[in-house]
């Protein structure tokens, strides 16, 4: 199941909506819907701001696979692509107050696996069906 959103911040509502119609049919349970929630709104949301820089002209793709055992879902944008690997540790005191870096360590925290690709313009989250 793919979708494409077009790249406006309100549309993370859109995708909220879209993982409550999913989780009922594919039947996440609530023990890790929360971190599903979080995670992928998250993505799509970084892929909004930081990947299309708010650009309604450039979409935003939310995938979904599931298989018995895991959900995966990968958020994709049109950007230009981020160093996943160098952002400041958020959990770090000196970088309390910066805003980078902390979507992305949410992702990893919340998600039993996750992996960046194509340059850091997509990220896929697993998540394992218990």
């Amino acid at each position: 199941m793919v979708v494409r959103i077009p790249s406006i911040k309100e549309n993370v509502s859109v995708v909220e909506s879209f993982i409550e119609n999913v989780g009922e049919k594919i039947q996440i349970e609530e023990s890790i819907y929360g971190n599903v929630l979080v995670s992928v709104t998250e993505a799509v949301n970084n892929a909004i701001v930081h990947g299309n820089k708010e650009d309604k002209n450039k979409k935003v793709k939310l995938e979904l696979k599931k298989n018995k055992k895991s959900v995966r879902f990968v958020v994709e944008d049109e950007g230009v692509g981020f160093d996943h690997e160098n952002l400041p540790d958020p959990t770090n005191p000196k970088n309390i107050d910066k805003v980078k870096g902390r979507g992305v360590f949410l992702i990893k925290s919340l998600s039993d696996k996750t992996k960046f690709k194509k340059g850091g313009r997509a990220v896929e989250m697993l998540f394992k069906l218990k």
